[in-house]
């Protein structure tokens, strides 16, 4: 028997249920996992908060996990080649991935990169794939500087290291006391807030000797993101957020989501260029906190009302 969080209801994590769980034995194209850490995500608690169209209760939760094949359907493969039992992978965008084993179609799994963690790895690919999907929105380029807003979240943080080893400037949005980390990863760390962010942002383009912002990533949502994007960017089809669809609507720019057919294509191609940046050390997940398997509502609360410094693990 497993363990598997579900929401039995639509609301808040406080209602959800851990439960046991018989796991299926793998089908040809199905592998189990024996899950060593989950990622969390804002997702994760988003996705089942109120009724959504063609989505029927229960809902296991979870999207991304990290562990080792127990078993392998007949003639099955995947992402990434091979795969034998006792293999140490990844596994994206499944149903259920808070759970301590899950069966899963093999076309959504991956190697591990061996340079990360498990709760490193467990967290690697649905940020990864949002930032990689903003800049490709965009049309990122060499040589290009890009005003990121958020920078020091999960997937901000993604987007300054793929945009690093792109040859991409970015200035980046943060709080005061979140200017290190975005400097770590290449960075020109610009504070948000208390207004006249545009004004701050053309005080730090006058200091790095940037005369214009090419395009622009919103991963905040708030009014002076929207603002200070539509100021200092003149093509509005080279700005994007991922948290604003109504402001992307009302002012003419792009909003990109996982949801989108086009999108989660370019994301699921993403996910093999990921997992090789990441064995190559060119990608790194900070993770701040791990919590037991047990404690995935008070993981959630975490996210959802602090501010975690990094990502977030379950650990079954």
């Amino acid at each position: 028997m497993a363990e598997h969080w579900v929401a039995r209801e639509w609301g808040s994590p406080d209602g959800w249920r851990l439960e046991s769980v018989d796991v299926a034995a793998p089908d040809a194209g199905e592998l189990t996992i024996r899950v060593h850490a989950a990622g969390v995500n804002p997702a994760d608690a988003k996705h089942v908060a109120t009724a959504r169209a063609g989505v029927e209760l229960p809902v296991p939760i979870g999207y991304e996990v990290s562990g080792v094949v127990t078993a392998v359907g007949a003639g099955t493969e995947i992402v990434t080649g091979p795969v034998a039992v006792g293999d140490e992978v990844i596994a994206f965008r499944v149903r259920g991935g808070y759970a301590s084993e899950l069966t899963v179609p093999a076309q959504k799994v991956l190697r591990k990169p061996s340079a990360l963690s498990h709760a490193e790895a467990a967290n690697l690919l649905l940020a990864g794939t949002t930032a990689a999907a903003m800049l490709h929105a965009v049309g990122a380029r060499r040589g290009e500087t890009l005003l990121l807003h958020a920078a020091s979240g999960a997937v901000g943080v993604s987007v300054l290291q793929q945009a690093a080893v792109q040859g991409i400037r970015i200035i980046g949005t943060a709080s005061r006391a979140r200017f290190d980390e975005v400097r770590r990863f290449g960075g020109i760390p610009v504070e948000y807030g208390d207004g006249m962010l545009t004004s701050r942002v053309r005080e730090a383009m006058a200091r790095a000797g940037v005369g214009s912002i090419d395009a622009a990533l919103d991963a905040a949502g708030t009014s002076e993101a929207t603002e200070t994007s539509i100021a200092l960017v003149p093509d509005r089809r080279r700005i994007v957020t991922i948290v604003a669809p109504g402001s992307a609507a009302e002012h003419g720019f792009l909003a990109s989501s996982g949801s989108d057919p086009e999108t989660a294509r370019y994301r699921d191609g993403a996910r093999i260029r990921l997992v090789e940046a990441a064995e190559r050390c060119e990608l790194v997940v900070p993770v701040s906190h791990e919590f037991p398997l047990a404690q995935a509502p008070q993981a959630l609360a975490l996210l959802a009302h602090g501010h975690p410094g990094g990502k977030i693990a379950l650990i079954p």
